[in-house]
């Protein structure tokens, strides 16, 4: 048999596998059915050119405003700007308006790992070949192991605002770019050395903890729009990576007495993301992060009395997605063109049994390349998601 038939026939193996495996999970449609053979092959390229990137951490570049030291994420809030009124005082904020001149350094370098891994585990998922697992390891280790470079696992001087504020809460938003690191890791364990494997496991336990008893972490868990989201979809996530079974429980009921009832109206809007600047993006953004949470959470079918649920978030917003003229709200200050995309909510729509989430999924771009987008989407690699839901 020749390369490319024993190659074929490898992928034809893994296809099966998958089919297998999200048939028994109980998906009403196989990652085989919604992954093109395009979609693979882009996904595998890119993975090759990632074997021989090197791990840059938050070690490799430091802010002088930082209050941190060179273990420590750092970050300022981005649409906060000098006053013109005083140039060299607090600075002021211009919502929706996204300030070049912040320190963006190390949310860069967390994005670019994240995308790095969530490639090679996509490409190990789709061919068994072990190359991808190896590049991979280096950069765990970079990022949760080696004293040199590791990040400390808080986020205390994330989303600062100079003249203002050291760190905020609502910087917590920034570490939902190590949701597919840990489904990468999770899809990678049977290529990982064990006492590797429970090093990064020790690392989540201290940032668990850390999310859920920090000042800066409780006032994020119980924000009222997408960060209350984002904290719960990260806290989610990590706690069933580190075996906490409780806080997954809290999460759950969180989704029920608090994300549906409070940040959802009756149509499937979100009111609360509407009134921002950026009210299609956000809106968006909330969707995806809440449709993940209700797919790990095993809520993608529950509903309240009067019908709201996240298949009624979908169900209004897909007109907009399916036809951006038809938005009736004010346009985005900022990147209004650069959406929609392959939206994760879509994905999971689709894998949930709705066709119509299912074909527009496929048209639209998988691979954006603005930054702001891609900050904004981190569910690059839905296929890392296709395990059994919590």
């Amino acid at each position: 048999m020749g390369h490319k038939n024993a190659s074929q026939m490898k992928l034809k193996i893994s296809f099966l596998f998958l089919f297998l495996l999200s048939t028994s999970l109980g998906f009403s449609v196989a990652p085989r059915e919604v992954y093109s053979k395009e979609r693979i092959a882009k996904t595998i390229a890119i993975a090759n050119k990632n074997l021989a990137q090197k791990p840059i951490t938050v070690t490799a570049t430091q802010s002088p405003r930082s209050a941190g030291g060179l273990n420590d994420f750092y970050s300022e809030g981005d649409y906060w700007w000098p006053d013109p009124a005083n140039p060299d005082g607090p600075y002021i904020q211009r919502d929706g308006e996204t300030n070049p001149e912040n320190f963006v350094a190390h949310r860069l370098a967390m994005i670019r790992f994240s995308e790095i891994v969530g490639s090679l585990a996509s490409a190990y998922t789709f061919t068994k070949k072990a190359q991808y697992a190896k590049a991979a390891i280096p950069h765990f280790k970079a990022w949760f192991v080696d004293p040199s470079t590791r990040m400390n696992p808080s986020l205390l001087y994330a989303q600062a605002i100079k003249g203002k504020a050291t760190g905020r809460g609502i910087g917590i938003i920034d570490t939902i770019h190590f949701l597919e690191v840990v489904k990468a890791m999770e899809a990678l364990k049977s290529q990982i050395a064990p006492e590797d494997y429970g090093a990064f496991v020790a690392w989540f336990k201290e940032y668990v903890l850390w999310m859920t008893t920090h000042p800066y972490g409780i006032a994020e868990r119980d924000a009222l729009n997408n960060h209350g989201t984002c904290w719960a979809l990260q806290v989610a996530v990590f706690a069933s990576f580190t075996g906490n079974a409780s806080l997954i429980d809290f999460c759950r009921k969180r989704f029920r007495t608090n994300f549906i009832p409070d940040q959802m109206a009756v149509d499937g809007s979100f009111p609360l993301e509407l009134k921002r600047t950026k009210p299609y993006g956000y809106s968006l953004f909330n969707l995806d992060i809440m449709s993940t949470l209700a797919h790990v959470l095993n809520m993608w079918d529950w509903q309240m009395p009067d019908g709201r649920s996240i298949k009624k978030g979908v169900s209004y917003l897909l007109p907009y997605v399916k036809d951006k003229s038809r938005w009736t709200y004010p346009a985005d200050v900022m990147y209004f063109d650069q959406w929609p995309i392959a939206q994760s909510f879509l994905y999971f729509s689709a894998i949930h049994g709705d066709n119509n989430s299912l074909a527009l999924w496929k048209k639209l771009d998988h691979f954006p390349t603005n930054q702001e987008v891609i900050r904004n989407f981190p569910i690059r690699n839905p296929i890392l998601w296709n395990q059994k839901p919590f």
